[in-house]
């Protein structure tokens, strides 16, 4: 399976804008809060796999 790097990038309301950090050049990527962690803030860096958003420590 494939996995993708975010980063949030902002928070406006219910959703999140999310950044690729593996690919350059990648448009926002807007998503809804209730698929990502509960804790996360502006800077919070995601891993997306096997349809899932975790945080990462990478």
């Amino acid at each position: 399976m494939n996995t993708f790097y975010y980063q949030v990038d902002s928070i406006d309301g219910d959703y999140a804008n999310l950044r690729r950090t593996d690919v350059e050049g990648e448009e926002l990527k807007l998503v809804a809060r209730a698929l990502l962690p509960p804790e996360i803030t502006e800077g919070t860096r995601l891993k997306y796999e096997l349809m899932e958003y975790t945080i990462s420590n990478e």
